[in-house]
């Protein structure tokens, strides 16, 4: 049996179909050529024969990708398995994916057929698949529901009619782990000609089941797993590519020698590229690529860190692309992980009081959540218990669009105390009008790295928290700001940031002022 498990990535078919706007062409061929550089062995990217749109894409991808196999997906029908060869012709090396369902339930209330003839349909369609390419995969829809017998049944008709992959797809993510790898374990051993195919395993999520059930499939002799990238799919979502992947390669204590093609190094970016391209948000916990996966917030945890990552770190963020671990300052932390930062600014101990900046953090942290490094900085040298205001805060602000012609903004602001407004003309929409306006009365050079929108609530009503990543003369500043009105919360974000900055700049130069004495 093969040591290399097969990376089949369907984030392009059945991951889109979650998405609540259809990606472009250029989109789709964006992340193909990222799935390519990650390495996965098959990529699915479309079903051509639902939609012009889709054919197009597809065909746009085979074009292009020459390392990965590309895949078309198609019902057992010869007009869908005829359109998907028809665009994927061009492809370096190509497969077809046929499929039709094979449980009690779908067999009679969808198709309205028996399961005799839905083998003989199977057979039918695997060996007009195989008059385009000598690579034809055939899915038993519902597989997770339907009887061991049938599957075995249908399975045996498909191999022998020319499918090289053999999938059992547990489409409604009805199975818990022991159920499925006993289908598969069945199959593996019931089917007399299983030899002459890779068995193949796709599992939704409803149950939350889904990583745990292809592992456990794996197990049992499966060497393909049909996975998304974040796990994005119908409903629940699919098996999360990154985490079966890491699972593997960080518990070669179970899957002994087992290993897949993808590069670890990219999947941080190619999880960051999908989220941002279907706008689908990656939830801060998400296994391996949620932004808390390799944060550490307990003091406890912080100062086992300190000592020795191995203690609560089973994988290093390096191996998917991160640069280290975040040991995030919040109110839990303790005092190790506040010296750590400060060691790691090349602060010495005897630079500062570190009973008082504990004390000083604590407070700082209760009041803001999260503290960043800058923040440390300040609370060490600057007397903030004395109050050190923010220097910029919002006053008035109005924006206008109008079609074709560039956003304007009016906005007053109180620097140090003085009311100073700006009118700012030929912004990029509304959002980068005010900016200009802002930036223009604090004379600051700000790039802007990140901006991110997200809705607290529903309806008319609901607030737009905007956090932003901006960068001045080399360092990171984080700015937040939260209104119902996007505009405003923008506004209010670009302005914490600033804050940070004012402070951080007061630092410095106390610092130097310290330095020359």
């Amino acid at each position: 049996m093969q040591n290399n498990i097969i990376i089949f990535d369907t984030t392009l078919r059945d991951g889109e179909q979650a998405l609540k706007a259809s990606l472009t062409v250029k989109e789709k061929l964006q992340i193909a050529l990222a799935l390519e550089r990650l390495g996965v062995d098959v990529m699915e990217v479309g079903f051509p024969v639902s939609s012009a749109g889709d054919f197009e894409s597809v065909q746009t991808i085979a074009r292009h990708i020459k390392n990965s196999r590309v895949c078309a997906l198609s019902r057992a029908m010869d007009k869908d398995i005829d359109i998907a060869a028809d665009a994927l012709k061009v492809a370096e090396a190509f497969r077809i994916h046929t499929f039709i369902a094979t449980s009690a339930l779908h067999v009679e209330a969808k198709l309205r057929r028996t399961f005799d003839d839905v083998v003989e349909m199977a057979i039918q369609a695997v060996k007009r698949a195989r008059r385009y390419t000598d690579d034809v995969e055939f899915s038993c829809e519902d597989a997770g529901r339907t009887g061991v017998d049938n599957i075995c049944r249908i399975v045996e008709a498909a191999i022998k009619a020319g499918a090289t992959t053999v999938n059992i797809p547990d489409t409604v993510g009805f199975c818990l782990p022991t159920e499925y790898g006993n289908i598969i374990n069945q199959v593996m051993n019931r089917v007399p000609n299983i030899d002459k195919a890779v068995i193949s395993v796709h599992c939704h999520n409803d149950l939350g089941m889904a990583t745990a059930n292809s592992l456990t499939a794996v197990q049992n002799g499966a060497r393909q797993i049909e996975c998304t990238i974040n796990g994005i799919g119908e409903r629940a979502g699919n098996t999360a590519l990154e985490e079966v992947v890491m699972a593997i390669k960080t518990r070669q204590d179970i899957f002994k020698g087992l290993d897949t093609r993808i590069n670890t190094q990219e999947i941080h970016r190619v999880s960051q590229m999908v989220s941002q391209l279907c706008n689908m948000p990656i939830q801060p916990n998400k296994a391996i690529v949620g932004s808390n996966a390799f944060a550490h917030s307990s003091g406890i945890h912080q100062d086992g860190m300190v000592k020795n990552k191995n203690t609560y770190e089973i994988m290093s963020p390096e191996t998917i692309g991160l640069k280290k671990e975040k040991l995030n300052l919040t109110a839990r932390s303790g005092r190790a992980a506040v010296k750590s930062h400060m060691d790691a600014m090349g602060y010495q101990q005897n630079d500062y009081d570190l009973d008082k900046l504990y004390a000083a953090f604590l407070k700082l942290a209760d009041k803001k959540g999260q503290v960043f490094d800058y923040d440390l900085e300040a609370l060490a040298f600057i007397d903030m218990q004395q109050g050190d205001e923010d220097r910029l805060s919002l006053d008035v602000i109005t924006s206008q669009t109008i079609s074709n012609l560039p956003a304007s903004a009016f906005v007053q602001v109180e620097l140090d105390g003085k009311k100073i407004s700006q009118v700012s003309n030929g912004g990029n929409g509304p959002v980068d009008a005010v900016y200009n306006a802002i930036l223009a009365i604090t004379d600051m050079d700000i790039t802007m790295l990140h901006y991110n929108l997200t809705a607290k609530g529903e309806g008319a009503e609901a607030l737009g928290q905007v956090d932003i990543v901006v960068e001045h003369k080399g360092r990171r500043f984080h700015g937040v700001g939260l209104a119902t009105d996007i505009v405003e919360s923008s506004a209010r974000a670009l302005i914490h940031a600033i804050n940070a900055i004012y402070r951080a700049n007061k630092v410095a130069d106390l610092k130097s002022h310290k330095i020359s004495q």
